[in-house]
């Protein structure tokens, strides 16, 4: 079992204070969703846990399996088997999916152990297939020309085949029509098991009716007001924010006002 532990985490950027003592601990075979109104903070914690540079840590750490990775550059953090789906990938020319992808599975392998272009292909086929991915989009240049839609397959299939122990998936059901919600779900719900964790970012339940979470946390004004289970993700649907905010007895304005 891995634990990704963050402990009193404090973030600005360009001099403001976005997270203002974050803490939760997620370990291997648990799915956590994170949930709050706009503004709040969900997406800064998923670049701080990454190293995104504009992103300053001004106070708390983040652990992964006792080691502190804050110092570290994020391609470090990748190798250590931390994974960020993010709600808007980068188009990069010139790289293909599959090259980009057999880059990095073997960025994560000893010298000695790379995996081999066989056991590469058939493992891509496998997870395309999965996913409802036309064999075409391996040769494609990374997400250039890409639907939103197809931006976010591409994103799970990464997550598929690289295998990191935790992944952080931001707003990964935005844009995405009811059938691309099933199949991004599907590839979500297949890593899920003993050595693979995940941490979901989302404004609704839509998601987490196919990928039922072990915990749903709440994040207000840069922190995280309140845990639960599944049920605390329908309260919210039902409710909104306010209803938690009222409960809790915090002074916070919320946009939906």
């Amino acid at each position: 079992m891995s634990t990704l532990e963050i402990i009193d985490l404090h973030v600005s950027i360009e001099d403001k204070q976005i997270l203002k003592g974050v803490n939760l601990v997620m370990n291997t075979g648990e799915i956590h969703a994170i949930m709050g109104p706009n503004g709040t903070g969900k997406s800064t914690l998923s670049q701080a846990i990454m190293g995104h540079p504009s992103y300053k840590i001004t106070q708390g750490q983040v652990l992964l399996d006792g080691q502190d990775v804050t110092e570290m550059e994020v391609d470090e953090r990748a190798r250590a088997g931390l994974f960020l789906a993010m709600q808007y990938p980068s188009e990069i020319a010139g790289i293909t999916n599959a090259e980009f992808m057999r880059a990095a599975i073997n960025a994560r392998r000893p010298e000695d152990d790379k995996i081999s272009v066989m056991n590469f292909i058939k493992k891509l086929d496998e997870k395309m297939e999965i996913l409802n991915m036309p064999e075409e989009m391996a040769e494609r240049y990374l997400n250039e020309g890409f639907s939103g839609g197809e931006k976010k397959r591409n994103e799970i299939l990464q997550l598929m085949m690289i295998e990191p122990k935790f992944a952080i998936l931001d707003e990964i059901d935005s844009g995405l029509d009811i059938d691309a919600l099933k199949v991004v779900s599907k590839g979500v719900n297949l890593m899920a098991g003993p050595d693979f964790g995940v941490l979901i970012i989302t404004h609704y339940q839509r998601l987490l009716n196919y990928v039922h979470p072990t915990f749903v946390h709440v994040m207000m004004d840069g922190r995280i007001v309140k845990s639960g289970d599944a049920s605390l993700a329908k309260r919210l649907e039902a409710e909104g924010y306010r209803g938690i905010r009222d409960e809790l007895g915090l002074d916070i304005h919320l946009d939906e006002e």
